[in-house]
């Protein structure tokens, strides 16, 4: 089974084909004629081999891309938006119940993140097809059930099939790919849930499984705001990489118990330095408010909804007292992470959630001027992982394998654009995105700064799905002429 660091290593456009469902030789031929003789070629897999198709989706791809004016965007538009669609999902009915799983990409495994950021694009499509319905709803009940298995894991089988991960020092189950604590992971179901329900009203997902999941939200968030001792969960791994694996016995480095919520892992997947990482706690805050809602109006478990209430309050007191730096150039900012004791690290990872994607996330105004003021900091060089080159600008992070510093990821683009209201600055990020496609009419996890034929994941759905959302707001914003 390929590990996502060690397919990272491989790269480049030899494994591009995977995304499409062909084969290495094909892909090459392909490739060589798309933009050079043949046009613009689509490269979505044959209509059989899709994993799942929407017409509600398909109707959407036809009518978006003929108002497209840039002939290269139109075509990377058909190519990424029912990527996850095509290639990455796993739907079936369980009796009367429906069941969905979505691989990553190049991974074969379910991260609780990813999932939804690959399907949240459809959202607005849900009430104009029953079976995008069912798939939403498959998810909402799969997430459920692997919150029960064990709410510390980020990212899951889709049987008791056991991973590569199984040697590392934690408590694995035959059904986790990997046991990494990362908060995010159980906000992004929350997110997924709340909205699903605010869009089509529907409230039988929230079934008595779901509702003894959320319970195990709220307790392990407690556990881990570590007011009684560590809490349950440790975690080392057997590597050279330090951002694989935690200090003091796999507890992390020290925290003062001061309301937050510690997160052993980013949503990068790689170890937090100060355990309580800020674009999460915030993310924790919406999500618990979110659960409240649902908590007092549908399940009627007013109990629950008070102490996710609460829990919001506390957490969020503790941001605004710990986590707020008066930055010697942009005024105050949100740190990324603190330890309660003083310590502070100043920086954004491209990953959502960050500081950048608050906004997107639903965690703060986007005129809120301690964000704004956040948002100059970390498009810029004093943002240590805020690379600038050729080929283009944005964030990265140290996730990726051996080459990590000067590798932007598209994904920090796409979120620049989804938070700005800057006509000029949206239509730069799509220039960018436009040109460092490599050739493939796909997105990637990274590029290397001076040269974007040097990328990692070709095969990264939750940025393909994410690149045609950013094209559908601009629609529905009458803002498609930018990509003229």
């Amino acid at each position: 089974m390929t590990t996502r660091r060690d397919f990272l290593k491989k790269g480049g456009l030899g494994l591009a084909s995977l995304a499409l469902g062909g084969s290495l030789d094909v892909y090459s031929k392909t490739v060589s004629g798309i933009l050079k003789d043949e046009k613009y070629i689509s490269q979505r897999p044959e209509l059989s081999k899709r994993h799942f198709t929407s017409k509600a989706v398909e109707e959407t791809i036809v009518k978006i891309k003929k108002k497209i004016k840039d002939p290269k965007l139109a075509w990377m538009f058909e190519n990424c938006y029912p990527n996850t669609l095509d290639t990455t999902v796993y739907f079936k009915m369980i009796g009367n119940t429906p069941d969905t799983f979505v691989y990553t990409g190049d991974i074969h495994a379910m991260w609780l993140r990813d999932s939804v950021g690959q399907l949240w694009p459809y959202l607005p499509l849900v009430n104009k097809d029953p079976q995008l319905k069912l798939l939403f709803q498959g998810l909402i009940h799969r997430q459920a059930k692997c919150i029960l298995i064990d709410p510390y894991a980020n990212a899951f089988n889709e049987g008791p099939t056991g991973s590569e991960w199984d040697k590392d020092l934690t408590t694995m189950k035959p059904e986790l790919h990997e046991r990494k604590w990362e908060i995010d992971s159980l906000c992004f179901p929350i997110r997924l849930a709340y909205n699903y329900w605010k869009k089509t009203s529907d409230t039988s997902v929230f079934d008595s499984t779901w509702q003894q999941a959320m319970h195990a939200v709220l307790r392990t968030f407690k556990e881990q705001q570590r007011k009684d001792g560590l809490g349950p969960y440790k975690f080392q791994r057997v590597t050279e990489k330090q951002s694989d694996t935690q200090a003091n016995n796999g507890y992390g480095s020290p925290v003062k118990p001061v309301g937050m919520i510690f997160s052993t892992f980013r949503p990068s997947d790689d170890a937090s330095v100060f355990g309580f990482l800020i674009p999460s706690n915030l993310f924790a805050v919406t999500s618990l408010r979110q659960l409240a809602e649902i908590s007092r109006k549908v399940t009627m478990d007013t109990v629950f909804a008070g102490e996710c209430e609460a829990m919001a309050d506390e957490v969020m007191a503790a941001i605004n007292k710990y986590a707020i730096i008066n930055h010697p150039e942009y005024g105050k900012i949100y740190a990324y992470e603190v330890d309660g004791f003083g310590g502070v690290l100043l920086m954004d990872d491209a990953n959502v959630p960050g500081l950048l994607s608050l906004p997107y996330i639903d965690c703060i105004s986007v005129d809120d001027e301690i964000y704004q003021n956040t948002r100059r900091y970390v498009w810029s060089s004093d943002n240590p992982y805020f690379f600038k080159g050729t080929a283009g600008e944005g964030i990265g992070g140290p996730h990726v394998s051996d080459f990590s510093l000067n590798m932007i990821w598209p994904l920090s683009i796409l979120m620049k654009a989804m938070t700005s209201k800057d006509d000029a600055e949206i239509k730069a990020c799509m220039k960018v995105l436009r040109d460092t496609d490599a050739d493939t009419g796909f997105m990637h996890e990274s590029f290397y700064k001076d040269n974007p034929m040097k990328f990692t994941r070709s095969w990264f759905a939750w940025v393909n799905s994410t690149f045609g959302e950013l094209i559908l707001k601009l629609d529905e914003e009458n803002k498609l002429q930018l990509l003229s």
